[in-house]
């Protein structure tokens, strides 16, 4: 009996012995299979988040207008969201499904349809996310009409005269903190907008994407909010070159910025014949004579950073831009006039803006491409006294440090630079700061030039009377229409005052010199 027990329990042990056994086994393959399974979503994960890609455009022009320069990496919006923002924020969009209420411009393709993404937006591939933002033809491309009726030429170069980049920017910085960005409520706006998300790529979205963008836009916001509220709206056309420089790139708190260098909005410039332009004191306050350091400048403007920039794109950019001609002025003033007022600019004007001769813009002039003080052009003060001494420090100190492309020729000046006058036609309303309208107000004592007028969308009619585009008056303060500002002369660092020269002309030298001005 005792013996018949302890064979049963032994039996028993071994059994339980195999029980354990295969559970041990099971238990191991379901870690096995567990860990295959996560080894396989990581690895699935990592190839589909290490995509890199950069459309490539065979035209200069295309590239110029679509071309990505590095700036999507660190910059840029997911083109998914992008897509899906007008719907997210229709009143912002002013109920459009795409980016013209900013101003941003379209084109048609060669079967007549609209392009997916405005000029001066590129998209990149950034870990495997199609990402998008913006090139250099964001701020220098710009539209003319004959006649208000009349069809609209874009023209790659000249100024962006319809972008509200200020206005553009706002919206990006009040979504960053809004629930309509949580991906579960992004996701509907998304598909409905084009985008294909399958389980994994919601789950990558949720994970991943969305808070490396919101935490982005949040960290950004947090620094330029402060800064946009001690502005006035910068408005179409315009843009602060440097203020937000300071506080994105090197971290500068905008507490610390004075009330004199806090007011830095200037126009966006033409970047017409750049090949003249070299050894020129650039910037409209002429603190580099270096095009390559201009054109790397303006790009951490436009969102590149030191590790992102796209050297080679940059370097494509440029070689076209060196020998981009300033399309030639639709104005025909009287021959006559023109010939008078040919000799009262050579007397008046030529030294400091160089001539426009029947070849062509000529690029001499003693004075062209100097800079003259600020207590004798007189004009507002604000954009010079934006780029300080202690920005200059920091510019040299740490952009690009280290490499082939540390900046050197960054200056402190004391005026603005005297700019040639190629595609004069295109680049109203005028001065540093688009503070006058056209060129005929520009002839006129400061008192008497307009205090208040319209820019922005709908007011690139040429005027051929006055130079520049007609001018709408407003009333600072009053609705304006859809996609324009009204540009208060008033406001801090939209002073039209300085400038004064040939406004002691008679009036018959006037109408001569402006004839010919508008042959520019």
């Amino acid at each position: 009996m005792a013996a018949k027990q302890a064979v049963t329990a032994v039996e028993a042990h071994l059994a339980a012995t195999r029980w354990q056994l295969r559970l041990g086994v099971a238990v191991v393959a379901l870690l096995i299979a567990f860990a295959v399974v996560v080894l396989g979503v990581g690895l699935c994960a990592a190839l589909r988040l290490s995509g890199s890609a950069t459309p490539r455009y065979a035209s200069d022009v295309d590239h110029f207008k679509y071309g990505s320069i590095g700036s999507e990496p660190q910059s840029g919006v997911p083109y998914a969201v992008w897509k899906a923002l007008p719907a997210l924020y229709p009143a912002q969009f002013e109920g459009r499904n795409d980016y013209t209420a900013f101003g941003f411009l379209y084109e048609t393709d060669a079967q007549g349809h609209r392009k997916d993404l405005p000029i001066g937006v590129s998209k990149r591939q950034v870990n495997g996310v199609d990402v998008v933002w913006l090139n250099c033809a964001t701020c220098h491309t710009g539209t003319w009409r004959a006649s208000a009726g009349g069809p609209v030429h874009v023209v790659p170069g000249m100024p962006s005269n319809n972008l509200d980049f200020h206005r553009f920017v706002s919206v990006l910085l009040v979504a960053a903190a809004d629930e309509r960005l949580e991906p579960a409520d992004l996701f509907g706006p998304m598909e409905k907008a084009g985008a294909h998300l399958d389980w994994f790529d919601r789950l990558v979205w949720q994970a991943a994407v969305m808070p490396r963008f919101r935490e982005g836009l949040i960290r950004v916001r947090g620094r330029l909010d402060p800064l946009l509220k001690r502005q006035s709206p910068w408005g179409p056309g315009r843009v602060d070159t440097f203020n937000p420089y300071k506080l994105i790139q090197f971290g500068t708190p905008a507490a610390s910025l004075t009330e004199a260098e806090v007011h830095g909005v200037s126009d966006f410039p033409a970047i017409f014949n750049q090949r003249p332009r070299e050894g020129m004191e650039l910037h409209w306050d002429g603190n580099n004579t270096s095009l390559q350091e201009r054109n790397l400048s303006a790009a951490i403007g436009a969102g590149v950073t030191p590790k992102t920039v796209d050297h080679a794109s940059l370097r494509r950019v440029a070689g076209w831009l060196m020998d981009l001609p300033a399309p030639e002025s639709p104005n025909y003033p009287d021959l006559g006039a023109v010939a008078r007022g040919k000799q009262t600019y050579a007397a008046e004007c030529a030294a400091c803006h160089g001539t426009q001769e029947a070849s062509g813009y000529v690029f001499k002039g003693a004075k062209l491409g100097k800079v003259t003080p600020i207590a004798l052009i007189g004009t507002d003060r604000a954009r010079l006294d934006s780029y300080t001494k202690e920005f200059r420090a920091q510019q040299l100190d740490k952009m690009f440090a280290g490499t082939p492309y540390q900046f050197r020729h960054f200056r402190k000046t004391d005026g603005y630079a005297n700019q040639p006058l190629d595609g004069l036609w295109l680049r109203g309303p005028y001065l540093h700061n688009g503070s006058v309208p056209t060129l005929a107000d520009l002839l006129k004592p400061p008192a008497e030039r307009p205090r208040a007028f319209l820019r922005g969308q709908g007011q690139d009619v040429v005027d051929p009377v006055n130079g520049g585009f007609r001018a709408t008056p407003c009333t600072p303060g009053q609705p304006t229409p859809r996609g324009t500002a009204c540009y208060d002369t008033a406001l801090a660092g939209n002073g039209n005052g300085g400038h004064v020269y040939g406004v002691g002309l008679t009036p018959d030298q006037k109408a001569d010199l402006l004839a010919y001005l508008l042959t520019f």
